[in-house]
């Protein structure tokens, strides 16, 4: 899951202006609630039943590494599917915080339709990458973290002065001001460390964020992008998580 900052982003758009973010936040906040990992459905059952069926759904929808590396075309298509599972409500939340402050305007200043084939191209190919990085591992990974993190990458390349105010929870929450070339390349080097230590299972797919943020940072940059038209301001968020 991407939190371990919380980020806001000020922003001079109009409403409307990116569609394509506002549909991506609305499905996975719709398949959330409607699966059995937001606990709201009666028919999943609860206790060792609900559980039962958590694991089902994300082993179904979510990236199994071993099986995506099967090359089976069922298989495949979770590097897609598994963009839209969440594993719990924090997981939610926090992917769809960093998406609205960041999605609407890397998407306004892409343009919609290139938009939509980015985050879906780049989130799958982070997901891709984790995966072949544990080839052997037969645990579920899912959460739209890694094309979260490609937007970061693009944001911090279209918008590097953009102010970002950021809530550390090691200070208090105190909510600061920085640009986004500080506030970005400082949640890369949280990723890179946890990176370092991360271990085969349940957790957060640090990885994957690395991965995204560099395809999304790489492809901004090759589009050869001139400067910013929209000022901002905003806060910021973390990965990808693992039922």
């Amino acid at each position: 899951m991407i939190t371990a900052w919380v980020p806001a982003v000020g922003r001079m758009v109009g409403r409307g202006s990116a569609p394509v973010t506002y549909a991506l936040i609305v499905a996975c906040c719709l398949i959330f609630l409607v699966s059995p990992g937001s606990g709201l459905s009666p028919s999943y059952g609860t206790g060792d039943e609900l559980i039962a069926a958590q694991r089902a759904y994300f082993e179904r929808w979510g990236v199994v590494p071993v099986e995506l590396l099967s090359g089976k075309p069922r298989a495949a298509l979770t590097a897609v599917t598994a963009l839209f599972v969440h594993g719990s409500w924090l997981h939610l939340l926090g992917n769809m915080l960093f998406l609205y402050v960041f999605g609407v305007m890397v998407e306004e200043r892409m343009g919609h339709l290139q938009y939509a084939l980015f985050y879906l191209g780049c989130g799958s190919l982070a997901l891709l990458a984790y995966a072949i990085a544990h080839a052997d591992s037969g645990q579920t990974l899912v959460g739209a973290s890694g094309a979260i993190s490609a937007a970061l990458g693009a944001f911090l390349y279209l918008f590097p002065k953009a102010r970002v105010t950021s809530l550390f929870p090691f200070l208090f929450f105190l909510p600061l001001r920085f640009p986004a070339w500080v506030v970005l390349p400082f949640w890369v080097a949280l990723q890179w460390a946890a990176a370092g230590q991360e271990r085969q299972g349940p957790g957060v797919a640090y990885l994957a964020h690395l991965v995204g943020f560099s395809l999304g940072f790489v492809y901004a940059w090759g589009r050869r992008q001139g400067p910013s038209r929209v000022k901002a301001s905003g806060t910021a968020t973390e990965g990808d998580s693992q039922p």
